[in-house]
């Protein structure tokens, strides 16, 4: 009989885990589940702050030519914008997971959208031109540190749905992308055709990012030294495995992650797709002009390739989660790249519109390559680690790529080289792909014993 109700009472035990809050993905601190309401305010959160992860660099590429004349601004420096973005978030991604170990993840994204929206209402009245670029750099902070945390908070809060979470913030993002560079100019005209209001517009929407993120400051990592406090800490969903719950118990698991060629391969993947995605903006449009394409239908051809990312970056992550390997979409979205780029240099004007679907298809490695970040780590500090190795390194590898163009483009007198080089960076981009979406984790190949 004893053995009976000690059997009744496991199954009882078994019922009441299953059912908990907490399984489900909804956070809840000092091992209390959290208000229903919490799950979609966070997802609102999540789809606000995708929004503005890329606002500040398009609208301003969109008033480029109006901030130089009006901050008088030289060429040089001009051209040092372009490289910017992936400098900060090289430098300032790396700080994301030790920001989120003491203060945690919810914190840290709040305070990188407030960042954001003060970098942006503050550059275009900065004075001058060393005010713009340090009033940029804080906006641009902000996003680093958001970018590397995103996969982070989508593993923590929500492990058994990767695949349609990371579809749903990368879509916001391309949104976001796409949306600055399209209405930017409208807007601008709107308020007076003034650049400085046109700019700093952009600001309202971060500071609306900030609101959703308020409840989740007091949040913390279990094992963290904040999370210790009473009152505070978050259990993590009890469906994720034993082994990363004792890590997160003990705090961040012992990675060395340098020692795993899936992290390198991801990360130099990463950089790869961002190497072609920065050339795509920045040099697309004026390949299509110098073809004979006219001015305003080269920039609805780039606003073509962005928009591309908005509904494929909600399917390719979904589509990706449910496959143990994702070498095949890596392959598929670099065939995609390959035809763009060939039919640029072979009939760049008479097939323009194919070229630009395709080479917008090929530019949604960057969701596959978030979703691969996610799956390639098991417990959610070595998604951080593994985040913030990958796009910081990534990003360090985009830098040149856009610039080199540029030096090819000016010194053969044409887009012949050029273009070559995007299709031969292509070829390893993949490769690279392939061995990033092997069905395994960092934790098996970096874990310190």
């Amino acid at each position: 009989m004893m053995g009976r109700m000690a059997g009744n009472r496991t199954r009882a035990l078994r019922f009441t885990t299953a059912a908990t809050p907490a399984e489900k993905g909804v956070p809840g601190t000092s091992g209390t589940t959290a208000p229903a309401w919490t799950k979609p305010l966070l997802i609102a959160g999540i789809v606000l702050a995708a929004l503005n992860l890329r606002p500040a660099i398009t609208s301003l590429g969109a008033l480029l030519e109006e901030v130089r004349d009006g901050l008088g601004m030289s060429g040089s420096v001009a051209g040092l914008l372009t490289s910017v973005p992936s400098l900060c978030f090289a430098v300032f991604g790396v700080t994301a997971p030790r920001l989120a170990r003491r203060f945690g993840p919810g914190a840290v994204v709040c305070a990188g959208m407030a960042a954001i929206a003060s970098g942006l209402l503050i550059r275009p009245f900065a004075g001058g031109t060393a005010g713009f670029l340090a009033a940029t750099a804080l906006a641009l902070m902000g996003i680093a540190v958001s970018n590397v945390l995103m996969p982070v908070i989508v593993k923590r809060w929500f492990p058994d749905r990767v695949g349609s979470m990371t579809g749903l913030y990368s879509m916001a993002l391309a949104l976001g992308t796409s949306l600055a560079a399209a209405v930017t100019v409208p807007l601008t005209g709107a308020v007076g055709g003034d650049w400085q209001y046109g700019l700093a517009l952009w600001a309202a929407l971060a500071a609306a990012a900030v609101l959703p993120w308020i409840p989740f400051v007091r949040d913390r990592e279990p094992g963290s030294a904040a999370g210790r406090a009473p009152g505070a800490g978050t259990r993590l969903p009890r469906q994720e495995a034993p082994r990363q719950r004792a890590g997160d118990r003990q705090g961040a698991p012992r990675l060395r992650i340098t020692r795993s060629t899936t992290a390198w391969a991801l990360a130099v993947f990463f950089g790869l797709q961002a190497t072609a995605a920065y050339i795509t903006m920045g040099w697309m449009a004026q390949i299509f002009r110098d073809a004979g394409v006219p001015a305003s239908t080269a920039g609805l051809l780039l606003a073509v390739t962005m928009v591309m990312g908005v509904p494929l970056a909600f399917v390719i992550p979904r589509l990706a989660a449910r496959l143990p390997r994702q070498g095949p979409i890596v392959v598929a979205l670099g065939a995609c790249g390959l035809a763009g780029y060939a039919g640029l240099y072979l009939a760049p004007a008479a097939g323009a519109w194919a070229w630009a679907l395709l080479l917008g298809i090929s530019n949604c490695a960057f969701p596959l390559a978030l979703t691969m970040v996610g799956m390639r780590a098991r417990s959610g500090a070595g998604v951080a680690q593994l985040s913030a190795f990958a796009q910081s390194t990534g990003y360090l590898i985009s830098i040149p790529g856009p610039l080199l163009v540029g030096v090819l483009y000016q010194h053969s007198g044409g887009w012949g080289l050029p273009i070559a080089l995007m299709a031969g960076l292509m070829i390893p981009q993949m490769l690279m792909g392939v061995l990033a979406g092997r069905d395994r984790t960092v934790e098996d190949e970096a874990t310190v014993s």
